[in-house]
């Protein structure tokens, strides 16, 4: 029996490394997996050319031709009505027309945003739909929710958030029954601003999450909980600290390796296993942050994403699509909605 077909539509022209090493992810990830069929769209004769530079098998890759791009200091609202055949807007279409199963770009978050609400829409009774990256911790990885969508949140987008953050761990990361907290200054249920306050009960009586109350910033990194919720504003701090703080330490860590003759030597004989460790607190290898919540699977890759973030990328939509997580949250949301009529 012949594995099913995922199509992933590839905006090429997005991030600052597009279309380069856009289309050089791309190539990988059909290497990986034989059940990826590409539809890359972008500038036609850009995008072949850097498809030119690898063998690759062509039943599998489709080149969309785009005559526009959005670049990432336009107004997202504006580029979007406007730039009808930009690589973003084309790519947005095909999830939305059923013609891909999920959309992958490095470009303009606000864009990304935008167009993931207005062109592929979200799943019916969900209120915002969250950007929710999967961030390393010292037990794995966690996920961050919500990291950049919704600044200005109310305490039933969180919920929500909650919800969704917790199918997707269970079913695309594989953890069971994952531990749900809301961000918060302390640990007592009285503490927090006004939304963290409203939330926390919501989330206490909430039967089908395991909700384990709050977490501060410093405790997220021991990787004690699975799903971290919090609004945009909140959660793209912490992502941004999370990352800087990242590079600092790896580069800190290469310095002090390279001080003398001594550590030199000392680097040579741990060189495997810390390459490993390091490894881990590499964003890239997590693929992008899905926005939860739509019609279809929008991926946003970081802006400076190189092929490997693309091609782990591509490949997290293989596990959501396997696993219907868009399935799973509408029967979520329909489950809800007739408890609530029966009431």
């Amino acid at each position: 029996m012949a594995e099913e077909k995922i199509v992933v539509a590839v905006d090429a022209m997005g991030g600052d490394n597009a279309p380069g090493e856009i289309v050089k992810g791309a190539v990988q990830a059909l290497e990986k997996n034989p059940q990826i069929h590409l539809k890359i769209v972008g500038l036609k004769e850009k995008v072949e050319a850097e498809l030119g530079k690898y063998p690759y098998d062509k039943s599998r890759v489709e080149v969309i031709p785009a005559t526009e791009v959005i670049e990432t200091g336009e107004s997202p609202v504006m580029a979007i009505r406007k730039k009808k055949d930009s690589s973003l807007v084309l790519a947005m279409k095909l999830v939305k027309e059923g013609s891909a199963d999920a959309l992958v770009s490095a470009g303009s978050s606000g864009a990304i945003l935008v167009g993931g609400q207005t062109i592929v829409g979200r799943i019916k009774g969900i209120e915002r739909a969250p950007l929710a990256p999967l961030i390393p911790t010292a037990k794995g990885m966690s996920l961050l929710i919500d990291a950049g969508a919704n600044m200005d949140a109310k305490s039933s987008y969180l919920v929500q958030f909650a919800k969704m953050g917790s199918i997707y761990m269970e079913h695309v990361v594989g953890v069971k029954n994952p531990k749900v907290a809301i961000v918060n200054v302390g640990a007592e249920e009285e503490k927090g601003n006004a939304l963290v306050k409203e939330t926390f009960p919501l989330l206490k009586a909430c039967t089908d999450i395991n909700f384990v109350g709050s977490v501060e910033a410093r405790e997220i990194p021991s990787g004690d909980v699975d799903v971290i919720v919090c609004d945009a504003f909140v959660g793209n701090v912490i992502l941004k600290l999370y990352e800087g703080l990242g590079m600092t330490l790896i580069s800190k860590i290469k310095g002090s390796m390279m001080a003398s003759l001594k550590t030199k030597i000392g680097a040579l004989l741990i060189k495997k296993s810390l390459k490993q460790t390091l490894k881990g607190f590499m964003s890239n290898e997590y693929g992008g942050a899905p926005l939860l919540g739509l019609n279809g699977l929008v991926v946003k890759a970081h802006g400076n994403s190189t092929a490997v973030e693309i091609c782990n990328s591509i490949q997290q939509c293989i596990t959501f699509r396997k696993q219907r997580i868009n399935d799973k949250i509408r029967e979520k949301i329909k489950k809800e909605d007739e408890m609530q009529g029966e009431s």
